[in-house]
């Protein structure tokens, strides 16, 4: 009997150990294959972009023949489509509503988790059932009382499209808020009974301690306008208002989809790229900021 209990539980241990072995082969296999999946279309508009043929229709998935070509030609061809353009001017928009999104959520949450006041709750809610309702809802609306302002033509477009992309934003102070409410109130407390005003406790207390949340809203406050189509669509009606999302739905239309094909998967990459540089500065002021919360 001594001799038999040993010996099943070395037979246990064997068949647990080679369980878990087939477990984590199986969870790798998936996580690789599904990594291949996930970066195959990334890779192709990479290696699309640098195709010599610029025909959409070709007999092999990636190119045979690559050039710079598509590059040179997308930022300095500018007489059928001005790229250069549309870059900048979503660039400006992203970086105005940027700002503004972070400061609009920024003072409603802090309203909204640090002060009481009449009507609070019943504003929350009101934000709340209006958060429910898709913006797509209300683009014919907004473009005609835009029109009624004379903002839907010339120069006035980009202050439009910066208008609306902004103008809603303090209405998302939810996860803001959430992120507030977890700052004990004994700190305000104490900055009130030093003689700190409202201003200085949202300026010197609380901003500080919210950086990891302000990181994410920087990041979807300036991915809203650089990756928006529809709005865009029903405010922008000429090129010289296009954004970048409006010109790489350009370059596919029947009548440039044959010469422009190669130089949408450039133009697509061209856009990735501030979106890549933004990721991975505000993940370092992130991970700072976390790590000096954790200290504190």
């Amino acid at each position: 009997m001594t001799s038999t209990a040993p010996q099943q539980g070395n037979g246990f241990m064997h068949d647990q150990r080679k369980r878990r072995i087939f477990g984590d082969v199986v969870t790798h296999v998936f996580l690789a294959v599904m990594a291949v999946i996930w970066l195959l279309p990334i890779v192709w508009v990479l290696l699309e972009s640098f195709n010599e043929n610029t025909a959409p229709y070709q007999t092999t998935f990636f190119p045979r023949k690559y050039t710079f070509a598509n590059y040179v030609q997308l930022f300095t061809d500018r007489n059928v489509m001005n790229f250069p353009r549309m870059f900048a001017n979503t660039m400006i928009i992203a970086i105005f509503v940027c700002l503004i999104q972070l400061f609009f959520v920024l003072s409603v949450a802090f309203c909204m988790s640090r002060l009481r006041f009449r009507g609070r709750k019943a504003f929350m809610n009101i934000a709340l059932v209006l958060g429910m309702f898709p913006g797509i809802m209300a683009v014919i609306a907004i473009y005609f009382i835009l029109k009624a302002f004379g903002l839907t033509s010339g120069g006035w477009v980009i202050l439009a499209l910066i208008i609306v992309y902004s103008a809603g934003s303090g209405a998302g102070f939810y996860v803001m808020k959430g992120y507030m409410d977890t700052i004990p109130m004994s700190l305000d407390e104490a900055a009130y009974l030093d003689g700190c005003t409202t201003w200085q406790v949202f300026t010197k207390i609380t901003i500080p301690i919210c950086r990891p949340m302000i990181v994410y809203q920087a990041i979807v406050g300036f991915l809203t306008p650089w990756l928006d189509f529809v709005m865009a669509k029903a405010i922008a009606r000429t090129q010289d208002n296009f954004t970048v999302a409006l010109g790489l739905w350009q370059m596919l239309q029947k009548e440039y989809i044959n010469d422009w094909y190669a130089r949408f998967a450039a133009g697509a990459v061209c856009v990735s790229i501030p979106i890549a540089i933004l990721f991975i500065v505000m993940q370092r002021f992130y991970q700072e900021s976390m790590s000096g919360s954790v200290k504190g």
